[in-house]
């Protein structure tokens, strides 16, 4: 007998035991219960063993029945998870869990999910936006959109652009606390700031040619800079954005860019980050490709694409 037709044995024989009877099992698999009786028998037969103790009311698994099982599921399993990932290849399908930080998730990335599901129809979007680190290799999620140089990781990292951060505020606010001319100036300002720690232990200047960090205060602190550009428009502080995500503000004056000539011009660069090697699952792969595709080039924007908003 060939593998397909021992597969079939075995499959059958499982649904034996899960329903707890021939014609039960029979049923479920639309043969007769003759035909499932014949393919127990033949199996024993083979192996020489008695797999099934029958009584008129029930059927009980022997020892080397409940071996037999747990080999059985163990091939048919295998062999179920070897043809999905084949047809994933083929079609790539299945819930993809994308995570990313809020304001570069709104105006990068959810422009483009429309377009991303029309071209693969077979995949389901799962998107959590975020500023806080999401574990990729503890499987919560299986892309990650990171900024900032990465520590080392077993992860596999594509670039899709760099970006730049600005410190901005609003007219209204300066017209009442006035403007800073230096970094030391923001300590009497309210500097809006995040409520997690970072990697940086202040807003980095430059100054004299030396980098230095400055530990600015606040009044308020939130869990993603989308909040803190929106405070900043409204006038209640100083905040330290991505500059992408506030270009329109900038624009239009509703933000206006303050120590530019300390600004060190720290370029992020911005990364997709996910579990790669030969078991990468396709629907993974080509995520990734479309946002090289769409983002790279472009500062991690897709072309004609500004929002309102940044993170630090």
């Amino acid at each position: 007998m060939n593998d397909a037709g021992r597969s079939g044995e075995m499959a059958v024989f499982a649904a034996v035991a899960d329903h707890g009877s021939l014609s039960a099992a029979a049923r479920a698999l639309g043969l007769t219960p003759s035909a499932v009786s014949r393919i127990v028998v033949r199996i024993e037969a083979r192996l020489g063993v008695r797999l099934l103790l029958r009584t008129t009311r029930a059927l009980a698994l022997t020892a080397e029945g409940q071996a037999y099982l747990r080999a059985a599921r163990r091939i048919l399993a295998d062999m179920a998870e070897v043809e999905d990932a084949i047809a994933d290849q083929a079609s790539p399908r299945g819930r993809l869990r994308i995570t990313a930080a809020l304001a570069h998730g709104r105006i990068a990335i959810v422009p483009l999910l429309g377009d991303f599901t029309a071209r693969y129809p077979g995949i389901v979007v799962d998107l959590n936006l975020s500023d806080r680190s999401v574990d990729v290799l503890g499987g919560q999620a299986d892309v990650a959109i990171r900024f900032g140089q990465l520590a080392d990781s077993p992860l596999t990292a594509r670039k899709l652009g760099e970006t730049g951060r600005v410190v901005v505020a609003a007219p209204a606010y300066l017209a009442r606390k006035g403007t800073p001319h230096v970094p030391d100036d923001l300590l009497g300002h309210n500097c809006l700031s995040f409520n997690f720690r970072r990697a940086e232990p202040g807003w980095p200047f430059r100054e004299d040619g030396r980098d230095r960090a400055l530990a600015v205060t606040g009044s308020i602190e939130a869990n993603n800079g989308e909040s803190l550009a929106q405070l900043a428009r409204a006038g209640v502080g100083i905040a330290r954005v991505e500059r992408f995500a506030v270009e329109d503000d900038l624009a239009s004056g509703a933000l206006v860019p303050l120590l530019e000539a300390f600004n060190p011009q720290d370029h992020e660069p911005i990364h997709a980050l996910f579990v790669g090697g030969a078991a990468t699952p396709a629907r993974v792969r080509v995520f990734v490709d479309f946002l090289v595709e769409r983002l790279t080039g472009r500062g991690g924007v897709p072309s004609g694409e500004n929002g309102a908003a940044g993170e630090d």
